[in-house]
Parts: C-alpha cells; structure tokens; sequence
C-alpha cells in the first residue's frame, strides 16, 4: 500500500476531507466534484458506525466478518471513523471503468418481443440470451459465473422460437 500511494498515478493521499477532494479535482478536471457534498457523505457513513442496524453494505459486512475470531484477530481492521485522524491518512484512488458486458440489454416482453421507449412490442423484432438481459443481469442476478448464462440463452431462443412461430402461423391464416 505504501508504494501505490507513494509511486502510483491513480493514488491522493491527503489529511484532510478538502485536501482529498481538491487534489481529486486537480487528477480529474473532468470530474464534477463538491467539497460540501463529499464532507456531507463522509459524515453521514461516519453517523452509522453509532447504529449497529445500519443499512451501509460496507459497514454489514465488515461487522459480520468480525463475529469470525479468525478474521476479528488478523484480517478485518475494526471500523472508524474516516475522519479520525488517528487512523489517517485519507486516501482516493481514481479508477479507470472497464466494461466486458452490460448486465442489461434489449428490452423485452415475456415472448421475447423487442420492446420501443414506451413498452410497445416492435413487430418483426425479437431479442435472446444476453442481448436481453439473461446474461449477468438476467435471472441468474449479478453473482452469477460465466458459463451459468447459456441455460437462460436456451430459454429465451427457445420463447422466442415459438413466438415467431406462433406470429407466422396467424400472419397464414390471415393471408389464406
């Protein structure tokens, strides 16, 4: 940790909360950043460290982690305050977004019918496996691993299969 904050580019080490964030400003000129609002965030996660029943994620999880003596001993530093000098410095690392999938997609309906900006189905114009969502974000949720998704794709081609065929059935009847 000592080198990244020392040698690394992405990496502000600072004492104080408008230190932190003017010098996150400089690295960033791009970024819209306020003094006030990221004080205001800082102390609102600092307020929940008081309340055991808490909804900060962070917070959960490292309070859970800690009832473990094995991690309560040597891997989870017990929570502060970010703003207790004791345990400063504060540091920010600026990161650079990488996406592979979207975890979203075409917006559909039960038949696999694309859907318009106001929910209508697009006729002719259909949509499967992760192009609609039942990749990452689909019905195996944001935790799911690579390799799990192909049941789903299956499912939605097989829905939409059978969509089309229904739709080509009644387009024949009616030209009969």
């Amino acid at each position: 940790m000592r080198r990244f904050t020392r040698d690394g580019a992405d990496f502000i080490v600072a004492t104080t909360v408008d230190e932190l964030v003017t010098r996150m400003a400089a690295l960033e000129p791009d970024a819209p950043l306020d003094v006030a609002r990221v004080r205001d965030e800082i102390a609102a996660r600092d307020r929940m460290l008081d309340n055991e029943f808490g909804k900060d994620a962070q917070l959960t999880a490292i309070r859970g982690a800690r009832k473990y003596r094995g991690d309560r001993l040597i891997r989870v530093a017990p929570p502060h305050r970010l703003t207790d000098s004791t345990h400063g410095p504060l540091i920010a690392v600026r990161l650079h977004v990488l996406t592979r999938k979207s975890l979203g997609g075409i917006q559909t309906d039960l038949e696999c019918r694309a859907l318009d900006a106001t929910g209508t189905p697009i006729d002719g114009l259909y949509a499967v496996g992760e192009a609609a969502g039942f990749g990452g974000g689909g019905v195996h949720g944001y935790r799911s691993l690579e390799g799990t998704f192909l049941g789903s794709c299956l499912h939605t081609g097989l829905r939409a299969g059978r969509a089309i065929a229904a739709a080509n059935r009644r387009s024949t009847r009616r030209s009969a």
